[in-house]
Formats: C-alpha cells, sequence, structure tokens
C-alpha cells in the first residue's frame, strides 16, 4: 500500500510540475518576454527539471539552424538536407571546434499543421543508466513544449516583420507624399516655350527628379536629375537636393559652375559618399535665344530641330558627389532656334531592355521626336512612353523613368 501510495504521490508532482512548467511557459509568452528568456525557461525545465543531459533544437531557416544546445561542446553546424533527421538511431553529429563527434539516441520532430517546426535531438539513452529516460518517460511533454516555445517564438519574429514592414509602408507613403510635392504637377506654357513631363517610379518612390524654374520674364532654368540606388534613402536625398537647388536660385543667380560646385558639395555631405547624383541643368535666355547648360554625368538631353538635325548635350562633369572636388566642369552653349526641341529624360527610358535583351536607346527615341515633331509635347510624351510600353513587352519596368520635352519658340 505504502508502494503504491509513494507512486501516486510521485506522479501527481509530475503533473504538478507540468502544469506549473507550462504555467511559467504561458505567462512569458503573454509577457511577450524576449526570444532569449523563452529559451532559457524551455532549457532549464528541460535540463534542470527533468534532467535531459544532451540536447539540440534545430529550427527551420534556409536551414535547418541550431536555436539551442546544451551538453555539447563547440559548435553546431547547420544541416541543409532534411534527411538527416529521419535516421532511426544513433544519429552522429559534428560540432565545429569539438574534436569528436556527437552522438544522439532519439530524434523528436515538432510539427505544425503538418510542417516539421523543429527537430529535437537528445542523447541521453546509455545501456548504463539503470533509470528510465526522461526523454521516454515525458516525451509527449517535450514534444508539447517544444511546439508552443517554437510557435511562439516564430509568432514573436513575425510580429516584429509585421511592425518593420508596417513602419517601413508608412516610410514610403510619405515619402511619396513627400516626392508628389517635389515634382512638378503642373508646368507652364505660353508664346516663348511649351514644356511637358511624365514621371514613372519603378518603385512606390524613385530618385529621379526634374524641374522648370522662371527666374524672371527672359530667363529659365530646365534641369534633370537621378539619384544612384532606389527607395526611401533615394527620394529623401532627392528632396533634400532639390530644395537646396531651389534655394540657390531664389536668393543668388549663380553662374552655372558655381551651382554645380555648391551642390557638389551639398550632396557629398548629405549622401557621405555613399550615393551620387546625375544631373543636368540648363539656363535659357529667352531674349537672345542663347542656352547654357552643365551635364554632370546624366544621360544626354538630345535637341531636334525643324530642319531633321539633331543635337547631343554632353558637356558638363562627373555626377555629383562622386568626389568631394570635382576634377573639371565644362559648359556648352547652345543657339535656340524657333521650334527647338528640348527632351530631357532619364536611363529608365534609354536603357529599358525588351525581351531579346535590346535596349530602347537613343537613336529610337530621336527618331520619335523628329516623327511627331509638330505634336503637342504632352503628346509628344504620351507617344514616347506608349511606345516605351510596347518596346518592352513582357520585360519588367528596370528603373524610374522621368521625361520632360519643351519646345521654345
Amino acid at each position: 500500500m505504502s508502494a503504491r501510495i509513494n507512486r501516486l504521490t510521485e506522479k501527481l508532482k509530475v503533473k504538478d510540475f507540468k502544469l506549473t512548467a507550462m504555467l511559467e511557459i504561458t505567462r512569458a509568452i503573454n509577457a511577450n518576454v524576449p526570444t532569449d528568456e523563452l529559451l532559457h525557461l524551455y532549457k532549464s525545465t528541460l535540463r534542470d527539471r527533468l534532467g535531459i543531459e544532451k540536447l539540440i533544437l534545430f529550427t527551420k531557416d534556409d536551414s535547418w539552424k541550431c536555436l539551442l544546445q546544451f551538453g555539447v561542446d563547440g559548435e553546431v553546424v547547420d544541416i541543409t538536407d532534411e534527411a538527416f533527421f529521419n535516421q532511426s538511431s544513433n544519429i552522429s553529429l559534428s560540432a565545429t571546434g569539438s574534436g569528436e563527434d556527437e552522438s544522439f539516441d532519439i530524434v523528436i520532430p515538432v510539427y505544425h499543421d503538418a510542417q516539421p517546426l523543429a527537430y529535437l535531438l537528445v542523447g541521453d539513452i546509455g545501456e548504463d543508466k539503470i533509470r528510465v529516460s526522461p526523454v521516454i518517460k515525458h516525451m509527449n511533454f517535450i514534444q508539447t513544449i517544444t511546439n508552443v516555445i517554437i510557435v511562439a517564438i516564430q509568432n514573436k519574429q513575425l510580429a516584429e516583420e509585421k511592425i518593420v514592414q508596417e513602419r517601413l509602408n508608412r516610410e514610403l507613403e510619405l515619402a511619396a507624399e513627400m516626392q508628389a510635392i517635389l515634382i512638378p504637377n503642373k508646368l507652364p506654357s505660353n508664346s516663348r516655350f511649351e514644356i511637358a513631363a511624365i514621371y514613372k517610379p519603378h518603385q512606390q518612390v524613385g530618385g529621379d527628379y526634374y524641374d522648370f524654374i522662371e527666374l524672371h520674364d527672359e530667363e529659365v532654368i530646365v534641369c534633370m536629375a537621378d539619384v544612384s540606388g532606389k527607395g526611401v534613402s533615394a527620394a529623401f536625398l532627392m528632396a533634400n537636393f532639390q530644395a537646396y537647388l531651389q534655394a540657390l536660385f531664389t536668393y543668388e543667380n549663380l553662374p552655372l559652375e558655381e551651382v554645380i560646385t555648391e551642390l557638389n558639395e551639398k550632396v557629398m555631405s548629405s549622401a557621405m559618399g555613399e550615393k551620387y547624383i546625375t544631373f543636368f541643368i540648363a539656363k535659357c535666355n529667352l531674349a537672345t535665344a542663347k542656352m547654357s547648360y552643365i551635364n554632370c554625368g546624366h544621360n544626354p538631353p538630345i535637341i531636334c530641330r525643324e530642319d531633321g538635325s539633331s543635337e547631343i548635350l554632353e558637356l558638363g562633369s562627373i555626377g555629383l558627389g562622386m568626389f568631394e572636388e570635382l576634377p573639371m566642369i565644362n559648359r556648352g552653349e547652345v543657339d535656340l532656334k524657333p521650334n527647338d526641341i528640348l527632351v530631357c529624360y532619364t536611363d529608365g527610358l534609354v536603357e529599358q531592355e525588351n525581351v531579346n535583351q535590346v535596349e530602347f536607346g537613343l537613336d529610337k527615341l530621336e527618331e520619335l521626336i523628329l516623327g511627331k515633331f509638330n505634336s503637342k509635347m504632352e503628346d509628344l510624351n504620351e507617344t514616347i512612353m506608349s511606345e516605351l510600353e510596347k518596346f518592352r513587352g513582357q520585360t519588367p519596368r528596370a528603373d524610374d523613368t522621368a521625361l520632360l520635352s519643351c519646345r521654345f519658340f
């Protein structure tokens, strides 16, 4: 009778221990404790309370990685082949720096919705042991508690990823709103010029920028830029660049060479050499029909004329922010004739490839401009973009695309 009472008492103690352990773990999960604390509680339950001597817990990432180990010397290597865990007994595993293989007697798979979440390797069943292995005695409990811990950790990771994604989405929304403000949505046209532009970002926000600034009745600025890289950081750098450019012409009417020098210093200090900006700027004097320009590593704009000729605007310097001091700045000069069309664009236009990996190219752009020479600038842009879409077919858009066309009368 005494022995039976002792066995019942022992069973009650074990049940009480299991309930207490599950309660502690549940409270820890509800309190959203860090993953390290959850794993410490799990380790304490299995090693200190159940007496398991050697264990490795693998979870799935790109491969099966060790999430927790004890009783094993050295660093546990990743397992790339899941078939490794399907061995019936006596699994051997090399640990870096241990000098010998580690042997395990039992593999306990942990499933959720019929998918393996984890594999538990346990090695404490020896022939010299008199007692029954705690793994054999408490197999269901070990599987349950492991499942609870793994699912909790994965849920924490998903929640953290969701928070990060929500934060990124909000940043993208703010950047897109900011960019919508910076990119002119309405451009002026009058008896001296007609101007139109299109911008199609590759992602939610991009790094292209164009502008048209009226200095006074006789002079206007046309510019286009493209920042290296995409996304939020590129958008913020371009916003900073645009604001500084506007300030330069609002408070000072500097020569273009000085404008470029100032902008290079600004980009260098803002991007710290991690990004650069290609930039084209032209100052057009409508009274004298003269245009001066500087091209800082940007795709060269093209001027097409009524007689069918054209001119590529390449003179300038390297991209802004590449070096602390620009090695040289060359300013180009162009005589503007009645009906001349200036077309500025970014690399997303001419470098877009089709299914045969052939680029749209500058020659095709020139052909389209001359073919629609008498069109309104808005119609010309629509034609160019429509032809670009036909050209690329099923090929994904590779980059942001900005296009600005201006006719001078």
